[in-house]
């Protein structure tokens, strides 16, 4: 159903767990560097538009931890008992959950442009208050093209129209109602009290300028989670990394890999 991939030959097991508005293809441009020395695990979220959309429960994901309990199946399906997690946007959540709920399945979180919470509340700074996430939703609702058009260049940030296109492309894939139902319940999260309870070291990759995520929240989640934290500043912008910079990337995820989690 979440059209389960593993790849690459080594013995150590990587998962690649893809944002919103993107599906596992979002990691081609990475998995040629990996496949050698380490075996990929690449799944779809349910609410990916290259998922039947039949599958998805609006009853069922309410919240992230539904997602949580998809990615431990697939884990365990393929009787995976340790690993490596890379997760983009709201994946970097449900890593986080996951490894919260199964602390000795991962070995360290790769966590790409992850956020504990969207909204502002008080001095925390998410990015966004309420009115403009409402604004966003409206926007989705009224017009779903309309506003892809004029989020996806945004999200890209840099000025790489291969990678808006790339990501136009499974942004439409999604059916509007599941992503606009999925958006609610990312932008009405709010993992920030869980954060102390991660064991496992996590390593945050932040760009130097990202619409969706402020610089403050990496150092936030640098100084909350309970692992040993790292934090990875690439000297690129945009929310889509691994899209648009994926040498960058690449870099990153070998050295994150490479060294032993403590």
């Amino acid at each position: 159903m979440l059209n389960v991939q593993v790849v690459g030959s080594g013995e150590r097991v990587v998962v690649l767990s893809h944002g919103f508005g993107t599906d596992q293809s979002v990691w081609n441009r990475i998995l040629p560097f990996f496949v050698r020395d380490y075996r990929l695990v690449l799944y779809d979220l349910v609410c990916a538009g290259s998922v039947d959309p039949d599958h998805f429960d609006f009853r069922r994901y309410t919240t992230l931890d539904s997602y949580v309990d998809d990615l431990l199946a697939v884990l365990h399906a393929l009787r995976v008992d340790r690993c490596f997690f890379v997760g983009h946007s709201v994946s970097a959540m449900i890593g986080i959950l996951a490894a919260i709920r199964s602390p000795d399945l991962f070995l360290k979180l790769i966590l790409i442009g992850g956020s504990p919470r969207f909204l502002n509340d008080g001095d925390y700074h998410g990015g966004f208050d309420r009115a403009q996430i409402e604004e966003v939703f409206l926007a989705m609702e009224s017009n779903y093209k309309a506003w892809v058009q004029g989020f996806a260049p945004l999200a890209v940030g840099a000025d790489v129209p291969a990678a808006v296109q790339e990501f136009s492309r499974t942004l439409f894939n999604m059916r509007p109602d599941i992503s606009l139902f999925v958006c609610r319940t990312v932008f009405n999260s709010d993992l920030r009290g869980v954060l102390g309870l991660v064991r496992t070291p996590c390593v945050v990759v932040q760009t130097t300028k990202d619409v969706s995520v402020p610089l403050s929240v990496a150092s936030y989640l640098k100084h909350h989670l309970g692992g040993r934290t790292t934090v990875e500043l690439l000297p690129v912008e945009g929310h889509l990394p691994h899209l648009s910079a994926p040498a960058v990337i690449v870099q990153v995820l070998r050295s994150a890999l490479a060294s032993p989690p403590r």
